[in-house]
This record gives structure tokens, C-alpha cells and sequence, in this order.
């Protein structure tokens, strides 16, 4: 108090003195300045119209001198007990105490004691309820930056996983609505596991496990966790094939919807798919995440069409016509019934698959999704269940399945019952579908504007899935009783808690001859990079977004990496080519010469140069070494890719050559994957989607096309676009 009383004095001096100087005093000799302050003083009162601001002044040279002073302060560390100290801004007497003054101390300069008893001990100032303990000094850390105040690292944090299993529970026979695997708390290694706290408690209460998601399932939704479980890839198998070969139903056999993951083609096709599901089977072929692609041409997607058909043909599944003529002379050949191209996660061609399968199959028999892991199973499921191809009550009744980028993530089969498409709803489905195609953007709600522009984000091609045939809701039903309301003044008043929502179920009538849609667990990929990597890594390696080419020109004896996951040696050719990498954004991408490039694996690998893996030294000591292949192509042109060099499921990068041009290659992938030439590149005009090329670098500047909206009315050159597409 009596530094900021000095402040005050001086403060009111100093505009006294600018008023003498202004009134002439300021020429006067000092002695004689000194006889004539008095008068000055008289002479320099602020007048009555003038205090307010004299007072303002004053009162903003304080709060300036104030925050200098707190911004001057160091804060006292915190003590790792419950106790509290005060800091040293607000402490009477410290060193780091309230200034009126600017003070300049070194860095180094030892500071004055704090204040002391009677008895010489130190004197500390604590919150009365709060008494600090005794415990280790933490370590200093380097001081913030003068007017700011210092920030604690916020520290990311693996979620615990609690709870005791017990043996002797036996299982619930009720399946996770997530991942469909059997409810149970006797092992945490075993698919559907739940804590035996948690088991019992929901037990006690009647139905309470309907709906209930296992551990492993929470973990996953909610924090990008995942629990590696003890199920084998023949597991998987014999729980596939055992559901495609069991006695039909419905006197006909099931109708297989097997999806392939365009990114990953043709490693997605299953070489075993043929005595999976058995000879005679029909299979219905959708190629998934096509929205992940950028067109590099207007007839793209016809393209990739004849790939899946050329791919699927690889393995004996071929069109029922070409099977029964007899142009295949491979035994036990599939029947193929179509190829549909969509995205699971943005909707695109699903409306279109949706009237494929209800104007072809109808109802005659159940439907199974089968296909490799990671190929959006679950995704296309959890759109299917919100659309017109399951019963309206369907989506109240039966939760949406867990997706994650972790692969395996369905354990069991899931469900959901077909609804039956009459003619009646045929054509009131038709109808809609008209009236959709008819609005414009600026037409559909608030709402689903908002959620196109995030798909637009995501992906290149969007589609829109909505529902005609929708359970009508009933009215809310307000309960009043009176005798809950009353009270004498004797008794409290008991307020009833709010009351669970009733479940909703199907009646015995509704699911006597109902046809069932089936997703089934994913056929893990033998030789995949995925398999070598943890859950963090996948998230980086998995693309999620719309994928943006990067293209580099490179001269013989420069070296390209894709993270620390493939690589890729430019040995010979007589003038410089391009290379096109289609990977996930998230994964980097590295030149330099051959000389530097063991040392740059060495130094690098595992650290955030080459991102993934991660883990720095020790994660490389139990990651396999890459492994080299010896590559000769031979270039078609500039204006289109001669083949695509894909390394495993990490991605791939399309070799665009002078025509005539012999290259020599060298590409190398970790021990056990597969890396593959793929004749001819599923993307072959991916050269021309670049930007200009940066000075002084081997790289062009990327370039991301226009997204497409589906079953929406559109102008300019999304017309052409539409047109296009809907031909295709």
C-alpha cells in the first residue's frame, strides 16, 4: 500500500508540474523554482471541469503500472500435494511483489529472501482449508515469454481399460449390437467380452443387454481404441462359409453381395472366393470408396467397371451367360449377376443398387455381404439399414454396427430384416426418386446442406439416400395422475424420475417369412502391410478423405519413399518420368538421390520425416526390412501411365514415361507383403491432374477436382457431369 500511495503522489505531482511549465514556472532557477511551488501548487489544481480527466489519466497510469508489475511476477510451481501456495505476485514483502516501479534484473541475479517469522523460519501463505504436503520438487521448465502466461502441455491420454473378468458367469446368449459376437465377462482375449461389474449390473435388470455394445466395440466408437482379440483367419472362414452353405430357407439359395475396395484391387478380390461360398452361387459385385478417386477422364468410372470385371474374372467369377456357354472352361465358376460401382460412406450409388436388387432379386432369398476386411461392410450395412430396402421399424429396432479403421472390426453376423418390395411401394419409391432429382442445392434444408458440405470435403462423388417408406410415429401421450401431485405437509414431495423409453420390437407376424440381410465378419488379406502395423498407423495408412495425387519428376538415380513403407529406385532411363503417388494425405512422401537414401531409411525411418511406422528406433528393431524387386517398363507416352507399382495396401504410384523410354526400376516393400505391377493403371491419365511445377524442386503443386452430387439438379458443368455419369 504505501508503493502504490508513491505512485498516487507522483502521479499528481507530475501534472502539477506540467501545469507550472505551462504557466511559466518552468524557466525559473531551481532555488527559486523551489520558493514558488507553493503558488504553483494553487495555481496548477485541476478545475472542476478537468478532475474527471486528471482522474481517468490517473487511474490508467495505475492499471499500466499494475499489469507491468503482475507480467514482471514469476509464479510460484504448484506443490504435487493438495496444498496451494500463493503466488509470488500477491505475497507481501517477496521479491516478485507489486512495483510501482519498471525494474531490470538478469536472468541469473539471486533473488532477496522471502519474508521471515519471529523465529527466522520462512513464512508461507496458504489457503486456511488447504495444507500443502511434502513431496518431490518438480523440474524447472524454461520461462514463458514476457505479458504471457505460461502454458501447461496438455498431455494425450490412453483410455484405461478396467474391470475384472470372471469365469464362472456363464454367457448371456444375447448378441453385441456392434460387432454381433455373444455378450459374455468370462475372458477380455474373447470377442463380446463385457466386465463382470458391469455384466452383473446389467443382468439385474430385465432385457437390459438389448442393445448393449462388448468392450471392444466402446472402445473403438468412442476412443479410437482397439483390443486385439484371439480370433484366427480360419475362424473367420468357417464362420463365413458355414452361413453361405447352410440349407436354404426359402427353397433358394442366398444372394451374395461381395464388395471389393477399389483402393486395393485386385488384392480385395479373394483368390478362395470360389469354394467360400460354394459352386452355383450368384454374386452381385460392388466396388466400394470409388468417391476416394479423382477422375482423371469423362468415361473413369466405365473404366474401372472393366477392371472389377477383369479381376473378378481372375478368380472364376464370371456372368452367368459366359459360365453356362462355356468360354470359361475353369470348373466350379461363380454366376455373376452385376457390378455395381458406390461409396458406402457418401451414398453415391446406393439408390441405384437399392432398385437393382429389389427389381431383380426382390424377395426370393436372403442377401449376404461378404468381402475382405477394411472394404466398408459395415458402413454399407449401417446405409442400408436407413434407406428403403429394410422394414420401416427396422431402424428403431436393430442398432447400427461399428465401424472403425481397425480391420476385423465385425466379429458375428448382423441383421436386418428385407422389406418386400410390391408394386405399390416400387412405384411410390420411383416417385420420390423423381422428386429428389428435381431440387437444387439451395432447395433441401438447412440441415442437409450442411451435411453435403461436409461430404464434399470427403470425397469426389456424393449421393444422397433417403427414405419413403418411414414408421409413423405416434403422439406423445401426456400421463397425469393426481395422486402423484399430492402431498400433505407431513411427507415430503417425491418427485418419479423420467421413465425409460419402451423399446421397439418386431411382432411374430412381421418376421414370419421375412428375408434377411446378413453382414458378415471380413476375410482377413494374407501378405498386407496392414496386418504389420497398430492402430495409429492404420489411421494414417487408410485413406479417409478424397484423395489428392502428388506427382514428381524424377532422373535416374533418385529415390522416392512413401513413408517408411515403400520405396522406390529410379536406376535407369534416358530422360526424366513421372511418378504419381495415390496414397492416404497423412502419408508422406520423400525424394532424394540413391546415394542418400540408405542413410536417410536409417536416420528417418520411424521418426516424422517418414511418419509411419512410429515408435523411432525400437518399433523399426521388430519391423520387418523392405525387401527389393527388380522392375523393367517400358513408356507409352507422357500423357498416360504405363503401369502402377502397388505397394501393398499402403498405396500405389503410376509410372508415366517417354514413349519408347526403357526404365529400370527397383521398388521395395517390408518382408511378407505383396508388391504387385498393375497392367494397365487403373488411373492411366493421373499425370495431367497437377498444378504447376515448383522452382527448384522435383515436385508439381497438387490439384483436387470439383465433387459431384448425385440425384440432384445442378447447373453449368455439372449437367454434363450428371449426364455423363448416369450414362456409365
Amino acid at each position: 500500500m504505501v508503493r502504490l500511495s508513491r505512485l498516487v503522489t507522483s502521479s499528481w505531482g507530475d501534472s502539477r508540474i506540467a501545469r507550472a511549465r505551462g504557466s511559466g514556472l518552468a524557466r525559473v532557477p531551481r532555488p527559486a523554482r523551489q520558493e514558488a511551488l507553493p503558488q504553483a501548487r494553487l495555481s496548477a489544481w485541476p478545475r472542476p471541469g478537468e478532475r474527471s480527466r486528471c482522474l481517468a489519466s490517473l487511474m490508467h497510469r495505475l492499471s499500466c503500472a499494475l499489469l507491468r508489475a503482475l507480467a514482471r511476477a514469476p509464479l510460484l510451481r504448484q506443490p504435487p500435494g493438495p496444498g496451494r501456495l500463493l503466488p509470488a505476485a500477491l505475497r507481501p514483502g517477496s521479491p516478485g511483489g507489486l512495483s510501482t516501479r519498471p525494474r531490470r534484473e538478469p536472468p541469473a541475479a539471486p533473488q532477496r529472501p522471502a519474508a521471515q517469522g519471529p523465529g527466522g523460519e520462512e513464512e508461507q501463505f496458504v489457503f486456511p482449508e488447504y495444507v500443502p504436503e511434502p513431496g518431490p520438487t518438480p523440474a524447472r521448465e524454461p520461462p514463458a515469454a514476457p505479458g504471457r502466461p505460461e502454458r501447461r502441455p496438455r498431455e494425450k491420454r490412453q483410455h484405461r481399460v478396467t474391470g475384472r473378468p470372471d469365469p464362472s458367469v456363464p454367457p448371456s446368449g444375447v448378441s453385441c449390437s456392434g460387432c454381433g459376437a455373444e455378450l459374455h465377462c468370462r475372458d477380455p482375449a474373447v470377442p463380446g467380452y463385457l466386465p463382470s461389474e458391469k455384466y452383473r449390473s446389467l443382468m439385474e435388470a430385465r432385457r437390459a443387454l438389448q442393445g448393449v455394445v462388448c468392450q471392444r466395440c466402446w472402445l473403438l466408437v468412442h476412443h479410437q481404441q482397439a483390443l486385439h482379440m484371439q480370433v484366427s483367419r480360419e475362424q473367420y472362414r468357417n464362420l463365413v462359409s458355414a452361413a453361405l452353405r447352410s440349407p436354404p430357407r426359402h427353397g433358394r439359395r442366398p444372394l451374395v453381395l461381395y464388395m471389393v475396395d477399389m483402393l486395393d484391387l485386385p488384392d480385395s478380390v479373394l483368390q478362395d472366393l470360389p469354394q467360400l461360398v460354394g459352386a452355383g452361387s450368384n454374386i452381385l459385385v460392388v466396388g466400394n470408396k470409388v468417391d476416394l478417386l479423382p477422375g482423371d477422364s469423362p468415361d473413369y468410372l466405365k473404366r474401372f467397371r472393366k477392371q472389377l470385371l477383369r479381376s473378378c474374372a481372375r478368380v472364376g467369377i464370371l456372368p452367368a451367360a459366359q459360365g453356362s456357354g462355356g468360354q470359361v472352361g475353369r470348373p466350379g465358376s461363380q454366376n455373376l449377376v452385376d457390378v455395381h460401382l458406390i461409396s458406402a460412406k457418401t451414398g453415391y450409388g446406393v439408390e441405384e443398387l437399392i432398385s437393382k436388387l429389389q427389381r431383380s432379386w426382390k424377395c426370393n432369398g436372403d442377401v449376404y455381404l461378404v468381402g475382405a476386411t477394411n472394404s466398408g461392410k459395415s458402413t454399407l450395412f449401417n446405409t442400408l439399414l436407413q434407406s428403403d430396402y429394410c422394414k420401416s421399424k427396422a431402424p428403431e429396432v436393430i442398432n447400427r454396427a461399428t465401424i472403425s479403421p481397425w480391420p476385423g472390426t465385425t466379429l458375428n453376423l448382423l441383421k436386418f430384416p428385407i422389406i418386400n418390395p410390391t408394386s405399390d411401394r416400387l412405384f411410390r419409391r420411383q416417385e420420390r426418386l423423381k422428386a429428389d432429382a428435381e431440387k437444387t442445392e439451395e432447395q433441401l434444408s438447412d440441415d442437409e446442406q450442411k451435411y453435403l458440405k461436409c461430404l464434399k470435403k470427403q470425397g469426389y462423388l456424393i449421393g444422397r439416400v433417403g427414405r419413403t417408406f418411414q414408421q409413423q410415429k405416434s403422439k406423445a401421450v401426456i400421463d397425469f395422475d393426481p395422486d402423484e401431485l399430492s402431498f400433505n405437509m407431513e411427507e415430503e414431495p417425491v418427485f418419479s424420475s423420467n421413465k425409460p423409453k419402451e423399446r421397439v420390437e418386431f411382432t411374430y407376424n412381421e418376421l414370419k417369412d421375412a428375408r434377411w440381410f446378413f453382414d458378415t465378419p471380413g476375410i482377413v488379406k494374407e501378405n498386407c502391410v496392414l496386418n504389420l502395423l497398430t492402430e495409429k498407423e492404420v489411421k494414417l495408412v487408410l485413406p479417409t478423405h478424397a484423395i489428392v495425387p502428388r506427382t514428381f519428376v524424377l532422373k535416374p538415380g533418385m529415390v522416392l519413399f512413401l513413408g517408411a513403407l515403400g520405396r522406390i529406385d529410379y536406376l535407369q532411363g534416358a530422360k526424366s518420368s513421372w511418378f504419381s503417388v495415390v496414397a492416404s494425405n497423412l502419408l508422406p512422401v520423400h525424394v532424394t538421390t540413391l546415394e542418400k537414401a540408405d542413410s536417410v531409411y536409417q536416420k528417418h525411418a520411424g521418426k516424422t520425416l517418414l511418419k509411419v511406422p512410429i515408435g523411432g528406433e525400437e518399433r523399426m528393431k521388430e519391423f520387418p526390412p523392405l525387401i527389393p524387386q527388380e522392375i523393367t517398363l517400358e513408356g507409352i507416352g507422357t500423357l498416360e501411365a504405363v503401369a502402377d507399382i502397388k505397394l501393398s495396401s499402403a498405396g500405389w504410384v503410376a509410372i508415366t514415361a517417354h514413349l519408347e523410354d526403357k526404365l529400370q526400376l527397383r521398388a521395395y516393400t517390408p518382408e511378407g507383403t505383396t508388391l504387385m505391377i498393375r497392367k494397365p493403371p487403373l488411373l492411366p491419365h493421373i499425370v495431367d491432374i497437377k498444378g504447376n511445377r515448383i522452382r527448384g524442386s522435383a515436385s508439381y503443386r497438387t490439384k483436387k477436382p470439383p465433387p459431384l452430387v448425385e440425384n440432384l439438379k445442378a447447373n453449368g458443368t455439372n449437367k454434363q457431369i450428371n449426364k455423363r455419369v448416369s450414362k456409365i
